[in-house]
């Protein structure tokens, strides 16, 4: 490489990690508040941690809306930052923050009135007494949990939106001080600390909506007041009403399919056993708790750099920016794999000392280990595939790996063909290795830069309009 393309590259590096670090640093007390979560759920029995982890599949669907709608925004929000379009930028934020509300109301019903049948449908093939008390436990979290669904939905919204204008450093504010609060509440609530009340996973619940709230309230109060450039306008332009709904779409139905398919998957785990589901939960959140700040700081920062280069009129650099960000994750998420695989046991003994669970937790977080370099590099040049408005590629590219791999492959090997649970361990390594190659493709040949310029032609962001 040229030594003009290396102090490139390393520009690049220094300006993703600028706006990468804010978010970072949020998603380190946002997954360390879920592992707070699953510890103090331990405590007090591994069919606690299978409930909450069973909840929280169902809880992934207002998440996805909420970050579906939050693609749009930041999309939008990042190019016309770039351009100096200010007033559209201002009128995407309001109309995906009204859109967010009004799509978390089904969930509140929907958990208050089907929370523990919710829960039971999905151990439909477990031992019946087991999945009574999963149930049961499961749907009084859910309950409260969806409670908050349209405050989850403005508080995902409201954070991709202001990252999008380039400020990632209000994000973090708001989300430290929320993830803090969680994690106290947690502790206090759900172990009985202080003279209050032990309420156990209720207590993890109401930690949980509550931070929920904090969260919207903080970040509609940022955007009312002075405290950022974005601000509140009343809608009017049914184009950027259309475009945010376009590129939000295939966003939602990522992560909707994501979300369906962990439902037989989960059950499948449970055809296994209970400790099997656990060690799955608690796997998985080892993994997520070392990498999974990183990797989203770079899926951020990718989708800002690139969505700032097409305000500004250089697709050549916008290209540039996703290849520099995705070799970052590469070098920095990847190593992490690396000690992930290698430490897997003595970090899943820091969850769990139950020996049916213990082993199965261990090679749960060696597979996400050893998937962690194909993972980054999917999940950067997702990232900047979203700045360019392009949210269709990476859905197809999990669908893909989703349904073949993931659930498909894991089913067939490890019940049909009789591998157990070392064909799940496979599949998860096969699905994360095709969604990269799929998005790789799409991001090296696909059209989404030229697609972005025209979008923002339509709606009259290509030059400034204040």
């Amino acid at each position: 490489m040229r030594a003009v393309d290396v102090e490139r590259l390393r520009s690049v590096w220094r300006r993703v990690a600028l706006l990468s670090w804010p978010v970072m640093v949020e998603q380190v007390t946002r997954t360390l508040m879920r592992t707070t979560d699953i510890l103090v759920t331990a405590l007090f029995s591994p069919l606690a941690v299978a409930a909450i982890g069973l909840a929280d599949l169902y809880a992934r669907l207002p998440l996805r809306i909420g970050l579906g709608l939050g693609a749009g925004a930041i999309a939008l929000s990042s190019q016309d930052t770039g351009s100096g379009a200010t007033t559209n930028r201002d009128e995407a934020v309001s109309q995906a923050l009204l859109v967010g509300v009004l799509a978390g109301v089904p969930f509140a019903l929907f958990g208050v009135l089907f929370g523990e049948q919710a829960i039971a449908l999905l151990g439909f093939w477990a031992d019946r007494d087991e999945i009574a008390e999963v149930a049961d436990l499961g749907g009084t979290y859910l309950g409260i949990i969806f409670l908050t669904a349209p405050a989850r939905h403005v508080a995902l919204v409201g954070a991709r939106a202001l990252q999008g204008t380039g400020d990632t450093y209000t994000p973090m504010y708001v989300n430290v001080a929320s993830n803090g609060l969680n994690i106290v509440l947690s502790l206090v609530l759900g172990l009985g600390l202080l003279g209050v009340p032990r309420l156990e996973i209720v207590g993890v619940g109401i930690a949980t909506a509550v931070g929920n709230v904090f969260t919207a309230v903080a970040f509609l109060t940022a955007i009312a007041t002075d405290w950022t450039e974005a601000e509140f306008v009343y809608p009017r332009r049914l184009v950027i009403a259309r475009q945010l709904l376009v590129v939000s779409a295939p966003k939602v139905l990522e992560g909707l399919v994501a979300t369906v398919i962990e439902f037989p998957f989960n059950a499948l785990l449970l055809v296994f056993g209970a400790e099997v589901n656990a060690g799955y939960q608690i796997g998985r959140r080892v993994y997520q708790q070392l990498t999974s700040p990183l990797s989203r700081g770079l899926n951020v920062g990718a989708s800002i750099v690139v969505g700032q280069s097409l305000g500004e009129g250089d697709p050549g650099a916008a290209r540039f920016d996703g290849w520099a960000t995705a070799a970052l994750g590469l070098v920095t998420v990847g190593t992490l794999g690396v000690v992930l695989a290698v430490f897997a046991d003595p970090l899943a003994g820091l969850f769990t000392d139950d020996p049916a669970t213990l082993p199965v937790a261990a090679a749960f977080a060696f597979t996400y280990g050893v998937t962690a370099p194909f993972t980054v590099l999917y999940v950067s040049l997702a990232g900047a595939l979203q700045g360019g408005s392009d949210t269709t590629t990476p859905f197809l590219a999990r669908t893909l790996g989703l349904l073949v791999f993931y659930l498909g492959f894991s089913a067939v090997t490890s019940v049909f063909l009789d591998w157990g649970v070392f064909g799940v361990y496979l599949g998860i390594f096969l699905y994360y290795v095709s969604a990269f190659l799929v998005v790789a493709a799409g991001f090296r040949y696909g059209d989404w830069a030229a697609r972005a310029t025209e979008m923002m032609a339509e709606r009259g962001s290509t030059t400034d309009d204040d």
